[in-house]
């Protein structure tokens, strides 16, 4: 799924604005257990990864793990849907997070993008 431009930079700014406010508000996010989310987040690339090849990112599979990550992502602060799509972006746009997550295989990172836009599309 590609985005329009003026609706990407619409979540880039969310995205930046929301995480900015919920760091300032929760003294920067420490109530949140970043060992479990790191070990949480593996678990499910992992499943991701497991299903990427022969599942579509719209595909009820992949939309359940989906699910699984905005509520990881949830522990930090609850993002809307142009920050959740804005997160997309930021996963691919970003050079240390798109090597992070294209850990998990080449091209990971372009499919877990395109789900978790999905996602936001479909439930926020």
């Amino acid at each position: 799924m590609t985005l329009a431009t003026a609706y990407a930079e619409t979540c880039r700014v969310a995205l930046a604005a929301e995480q900015a406010a919920s760091l300032a508000e929760t003294d920067g996010w420490a109530h949140v257990d970043r060992g479990q989310v790191h070990s949480d987040w593996d678990m499910l690339y992992q499943a991701v990864k497991a299903l990427r090849h022969q599942s579509e990112a719209s595909s009820p599979a992949i939309q359940e793990l989906m699910a699984q990550h905005y509520a990881i992502v949830s522990r930090f602060y609850v993002p809307s849907r142009q920050a959740y799509m804005g997160m997309s972006l930021f996963y691919g746009e970003d050079p240390d997070m798109r090597t992070f997550h294209d850990g998990y295989g080449h091209g990971f990172v372009d499919f877990l993008s395109a789900s978790m836009q999905v996602f936001a599309e479909r439930n926020l």
